[in-house]
């Protein structure tokens, strides 16, 4: 790898059991490959030890930061919360389960230093990367949401949702500054601004599994992120994606004001 310094986001909410597994496996693919890290575990709000968790690792390990949302506001609040105050040059986002195992950021951070300016993981590109596959429902309405992302956003991208992106910091910059949508459905959101910046994303097959205790809901959940792929188009044609909405300064967010939005 390159001489370069990597943030790992960490969305978590109510994930204490498994950032008790997870964040040893980070540890140590940061250590192996002796690359210059940070860790943030950005918790979102939790009912269980999630902080205490991480401030257990965060004592003996000097990579992890722990930042905490205002409440629970979601998990595209919680990523765009991390890489906006990541210092890393370049950005990775993945699921507190690691159903990608870290080890798989090495292909991400491959495609980044080749060029890219976004590396997303795919579990589609090469099926047979896959160890446990979703449910059959689940993997219909992925089918349903990924041609309503085709004809709603132009986004031709074979799998948008798997949770392992990586970004260049000009990348993350550019893109978080105007993420709106702040649930699940923010996924799309982000390719579709990485569009429509001219960002140079890539697909890359990923190893995955599915973790059946997936708190996502196919069918309450996979409403509002249908709802939000039309707000995405329509924050679009009333140019709302045209400026920041958040300002980047020495690591902090401060929110714009809809006047400077305006302009």
């Amino acid at each position: 790898m390159m001489d370069l310094y990597y943030s790992f986001i960490i969305p978590a909410y109510n994930e204490s059991e498994r950032l008790a597994t997870s964040l040893p496996k980070v540890f140590a693919y940061v250590r192996e490959r002796q690359i210059q890290a940070e860790v943030i575990v950005v918790n979102d709000g939790s009912s269980d030890n999630t902080a205490e968790v991480t401030r257990s690792f965060a004592s003996r390990y000097p990579e992890i930061r722990l930042l905490e949302n205002p409440g629970n506001r979601g998990k595209g609040y919680s990523v765009r919360n991390g890489m906006l105050h990541a210092n890393g040059d370049v950005l990775l986002f993945t699921d507190a389960d690691l159903s990608s195992p870290i080890y798989e950021a090495t292909k991400l951070f491959a495609a980044i230093e080749q060029g890219a300016d976004v590396a997303i993981g795919s579990r589609w590109l090469q099926a047979a990367l896959q160890s446990e596959r979703q449910p059959w429902y689940r993997q219909l309405y992925g089918r349903l949401f990924n041609l309503g992302l085709r004809l709603v956003l132009g986004l031709k991208y074979r799998d948008t949702q798997c949770g392992f992106k990586a970004f260049s910091r000009a990348a993350a910059h550019t893109v978080f500054s105007r993420q709106r949508v702040e649930r699940w459905g923010f996924d799309p959101e982000l390719l579709f601004l990485a569009n429509k910046f001219k960002l140079r994303t890539v697909e890359v097959p990923v190893e995955w599994a599915h973790d059946h205790r997936s708190k996502i809901s196919p069918i309450r959940d996979g409403l509002k992120m249908g709802l939000e792929m039309l707000d995405v188009r329509w924050n679009d044609l009333r140019r709302l994606y045209e400026h920041p909405s958040m300002i980047i300064e020495e690591s902090h967010i401060q929110p714009v004001s809809p006047a400077e939005i305006a302009k």
